[in-house]
């Protein structure tokens, strides 16, 4: 337990999200410091409004003692394990003045996947809770299929499509994630308690920004909504009437420059209005197969992964290693601070992954920088 796990958890737990001053304020000065101010009533007033009310209350070794205990762990944006790639695309729109698009302060995991990885390939899907029998079986077999071409499925652990999602991604033992609009041990839904163990369980996640013991509230759903949203290629939006969460989820990949997919349903249906008028106000593209939905994130390819015969020399590479890798260039040296801008991978971690690079002749140190090594070894050749 570390000085900055305590001075996140403390945040987290004294500010409601998306606390948009408090995470700037911690930006400018540093967790450990923001905490200390916050306890004081130090700070700039935008962030003593937001955290006034709270301030006060400091059990954040408490919640890091039980959330051992119970085998969750705090991830921050100082871990190796944050995702902070994807989460650029909140700060990127909050530079474009998007209030709602804040970077959450930490994260509550369960299960034993690393969340930066598990959110490099994943797909969102989405829905009503009061879910038809159509929609829930699409919503079942996409997330089996997606599974089957190496994506892992994110949802919101809700009745209807969201729980058919995450039930799909598991019975084909793929990696799904469970983000929930309360605190990781609140178990909600109640019915949904034993899904929520069976993913954590089986090689998945569950997640919250919410600190142990925060009670479900509509708001909060639709807050959590904009981390489904930032951490996936795309989302799918199965069935979603005109106004509702689902739609609220598909609204906010769209501002945050993410794929948007919706399935068609019958034409008087309620539940499918949602998904009609994204469709015809052209801010959703129409799928109705893996295949229609591999093709829109199709980065990744459209061929199950168990089914690939070729591999690329770097395929071998983590997360963090592969985007640093991606902005090294063959005839242009850059520093770490820059590689460290266009990857969204924090300097420290730049500056252990290069090294390793090197050895594998991935990339080399030059006068200008690092770059792209122009030795292929031999066993990139024939990989």
């Amino acid at each position: 337990m570390n000085e900055l796990h305590l001075a996140r958890a403390y945040l987290a737990r004294v500010a409601e999200p998306p606390a948009a001053a408090l995470v700037a304020f911690v930006n400018e000065v540093g967790p450990v410091t923001a905490a200390e101010l916050v306890r004081k009533g130090q700070c700039p007033p935008r962030v003593v409004q937001e955290t006034t009310a709270r301030r006060e209350v400091d059990q954040a070794e408490q919640d890091l003692v039980e959330a051992k205990r119970r085998g969750i762990r705090l991830v921050i944006p100082e871990d190796e394990e944050w995702p902070a790639w994807p989460l650029l695309s909140l700060e990127n729109a909050e530079r474009r003045g998007v209030r709602s698009a804040v970077t959450p302060l930490a994260l509550w995991v369960r299960g034993q996947p690393r969340l930066d990885e598990a959110a490099s390939s994943a797909v969102a899907i989405v829905g009503a809770r009061a879910a038809t029998a159509y929609g829930e079986s699409l919503a079942g077999e996409f997330a089996y299929g997606l599974v089957g071409h190496g994506m892992a499925v994110f949802s919101g652990a809700a009745y209807g499509i969201d729980g058919a999602a995450h039930r799909g991604a598991l019975s084909a033992e793929g990696l799904t994630a469970a983000f929930l609009g309360c605190g990781i041990d609140t178990g909600y839904p109640a019915s949904h308690t034993g899904l929520l163990s069976r993913i954590a369980d089986q090689g998945g996640l569950v997640v919250s920004e919410y600190p142990p013991g925060t009670p479900p509230a509509r708001h909060r759903f639709l807050v959590r909504n904009r981390l489904i949203a930032a951490l996936t290629e795309g989302t799918v939006v199965v069935e979603a009437a005109q106004r509702s969460g689902a739609r609220n989820t598909a609204t906010t990949a769209g501002v945050l420059g993410k794929s948007v997919m919706a399935v068609p349903g019958p034409v008087g249906s309620r539940l499918s209005a949602g998904c009609h008028e994204l469709i015809r106000d052209s801010a959703a593209t129409l799928v109705s197969s893996v295949g229609d939905i591999m093709d829109v994130v199709g980065k990744l390819g459209t061929q199950p992964a168990e089914k690939s015969k070729s591999r690329r020399p770097t395929d071998g590479l983590g997360s963090d290693a592969l985007r640093v890798h991606e902005t090294l260039e063959k005839r242009e040296g850059k520093s770490v601070e820059e590689i460290a801008a266009e990857s969204g991978v924090p300097v420290p971690r730049v500056r252990a992954v290069l090294p390793a690079l090197e050895l594998e002749a991935f990339a080399q140190r030059g006068e200008s920088g690092w770059q792209l090594s122009p030795v292929v070894k031999k066993s990139q050749k024939t990989a």
